[in-house]
């Protein structure tokens, strides 16, 4: 009872702030702005640079289908995975907040080094000669290093961001008001809406410009959108409800796990020493 007194009153003290005999409270649809700026970015740069790297890695790069193939699949794999991470790290250690923060920061010089890398010409094999497939010079190990390097950055960005803004978002809103409560649909629905319009304009328009006009102008807009978006959401900070870190289903999966492997040789009648309880 004591300790949910003292959690309900750290989360009061973080919602408001008294100044000048004021109470200024935190949170709500004022901050959704920043939030959606950085959702929209997100997925201009993943949706739109996923989207055609397949085309990005044979014909400016001048790998296989096969090596192209494999090591987009390897992106995707890692990208499912590091959320993971993020996870934990929001839940048992640094809070939503920061987790969103440094990932879109990783994220950001992920899609800087690979806007830099189809950008310049020294990041890839000359063009194809005339004459067919076999004239064309694959990229060499350090161009191809840097290609990994930018994707294995983006992959750790997402992971850090993914699992965390929807929740984020959400902490914004007090459940415990039906004013607030009704609000937090309202989030929902404009969250979901940006998210499926900013992927429809990576698809459509940042598609587009790769194509048309250019590798390096396809990633760059939305890799400078992510900047515009990261440093719109650090800006936000004074008006956000943060909440702090409660712990991770993980962290007790992993107590059960060590007590059953501690406890793996007691004998069953030593284990079970509760009585068991009468139904009535």
């Amino acid at each position: 009872m004591g300790t949910a007194t003292t959690e309900a009153a750290m989360v009061m003290e973080e919602a408001t702030k008294t100044t000048g005999g004021s109470i200024k409270k935190k949170g709500g649809l004022r901050t959704m702005p920043f939030i959606f700026a950085n959702e929209v970015a997100e997925k201009l740069a993943v949706v739109g640079f996923s989207t055609n790297m397949l085309t990005y890695l044979t014909q400016e790069l001048h790998m296989p289908l096969a090596k192209a193939a494999t090591t987009l699949t390897n992106f995707d794999g890692t990208s499912a995975a590091t959320p993971l991470i993020g996870a934990f790290l929001a839940d048992a250690c640094i809070g939503r907040f920061w987790t969103i923060a440094g990932a879109s920061v990783i994220y950001q010089i992920g899609m800087a080094l690979l806007t830099v890398s189809a950008a310049l010409p020294q990041f890839r094999p000359p063009p194809c000669k005339p004459g067919g497939a076999t004239t064309c010079q694959e990229a060499a190990p350090w161009q191809l290093a840097v290609l990994y390097v930018s994707l294995l950055l983006n992959a750790v960005g997402a992971g850090g961001y993914r699992p965390c803004v929807v929740a984020f978002g959400a902490d914004q809103f007090d459940e415990s008001r039906a004013a607030e409560r009704a609000r937090s649909w309202g989030f929902f629905n404009w969250y979901y809406f940006c998210n499926g319009a900013s992927m429809l304009l990576a698809v459509t328009a940042v598609v587009y410009v790769q194509d048309n006009v250019g590798w390096g102008w396809g990633l760059g807009v939305p890799a400078a959108c992510m900047g515009l978006s990261v440093a719109a959401f650090v800006a936000g900070y004074p008006m956000y409800r943060r909440m702090e870190p409660a712990g991770s289903p993980f962290t007790r999966l992993a107590q059960v796990v060590v007590a059953a492997f501690r406890k793996r040789r007691v004998p069953k009648r030593e284990v079970h020493t509760a009585r068991p309880v009468r139904e009535r």
